[in-house]
């Protein structure tokens, strides 16, 4: 039996026990109402159903109660008991007390089947629970012992691999140890066999090389002659032209100073003239203009000294600073 299996018997018996437990109560309370009803004064008859229905509810109390305790494998000691049977008793006793009041025996046979019937199936129904949670205890703890004895299997199944990987990894290094020790001695052999013929060999290259040397260095000295004399000449050509260069660039300096001077000359002519009086022709207009730029005056005074507007003049201080943003500047102009 699995646990499927347990929790399948479980439910039935759970199913089984409530239906009793509700089939009992129904007929509990439509047989004690009556019998509390006769036995109660009459502006309380109303009250009569509560007898019934107390009892019951210390039933389901109890019956609830011991599957829970039952199912946690727990004891509540002996006051459950004596309240299951308190209210067992007293069940009976009420749904046969109006047939025995009557003698009537079929009656208290008959009212005395759902009582006892209530009784016996919360007892068993106890049992039941206390058996079922002492097989599932046991199959937990055959269970539990599978796992572990399955663990400790495949722990030792993972140790005896490990310990014949260690051995043939100790092995294999062996091996290889040794082949590595044969190797080492193999190549010292040969490596003092190539250190012999390596020394012959230098011998012969450093004889060689000695008359070599002194080709060399008879060569080496006539190159060094030749190129100090190279040397020689190249630096006096070197000064020459460093002195032809020193000339040019210090006649275009003079050459550019005085450029600037006679431009400097010309822009205080155009500028020395005072505000123009009427507005002077484009192309004077525009030589004052580019003058005044050059001299950093603003764009009202050059308008005052041409004649001109100051819209059209700040065009041509546009056009003398460059395109804007790879934009020209509109060589038209506003204000003619």
């Amino acid at each position: 039996m699995n646990a499927a299996h347990i929790r399948s018997a479980e439910r039935a018996l759970s199913a089984g026990t409530w239906l009793i437990v509700a089939g009992a109560m129904l007929y509990s309370i439509l047989t004690v109402t009556p019998l509390a009803s006769a036995h109660t004064p009459a502006k309380w008859a109303w009250t009569a159903p509560i007898l019934p229905l107390v009892v019951d509810a210390a039933v389901v109390i109890v019956v609830r109660l011991d599957a829970v305790l039952a199912r946690l494998g727990g004891n509540g000691g002996r006051w459950p008991i004596a309240l299951r049977w308190m209210t067992g008793c007293m069940t009976l006793a009420l749904n046969v007390a109006d047939s025995a009041l009557k003698n009537d025996l079929v009656g208290v046979a008959v009212h005395a089947v759902a009582p006892l019937l209530l009784i016996v199936t919360a007892e068993t129904g106890l049992a039941y629970r206390r058996a079922i949670t002492a097989a599932v205890v046991a199959l937990e703890a055959k269970q539990q012992a599978e796992r572990e004895a399955r663990e400790r299997a495949a722990t030792e199944r993972r140790d005896e691999s490990a310990r014949r990987a260690r051995e043939e990894r100790e092995h294999a290094a062996a091996l290889t140890r040794e082949q590595r020790e044969h190797e080492a001695r193999m190549a010292r052999e040969q490596a003092e066999r190539e250190a012999s013929a390596r020394r012959d060999e230098r011998e012969r290259e450093e004889s060689r090389e000695r008359a070599e040397r002194e080709q060399r260095e008879r060569a080496d000295r006539e190159r060094e002659q030749r190129e100090r004399e190279r040397e020689r000449r190249e630096q006096e050509a070197a000064e020459r032209t460093e002195r032809e260069q020193r000339e040019r660039v210090e006649r275009e300096r003079r050459e550019q100073s005085e450029r600037e001077e006679q431009a400097a000359r010309e822009r205080a002519a155009l500028l020395s003239a005072g505000p123009a009086t009427e507005k002077l022709s484009e192309e004077d207009a525009r030589a004052i203009v580019a003058a005044a730029h050059a001299e950093g005056m603003s764009v009202r005074t050059a308008a005052e000294l041409c004649g001109w507007s100051v819209g059209w003049v700040s065009t041509r201080y546009a056009e003398l600073r460059g395109p804007v943003n790879g934009v020209p500047v509109d060589l038209a102009g506003s204000g003619r």
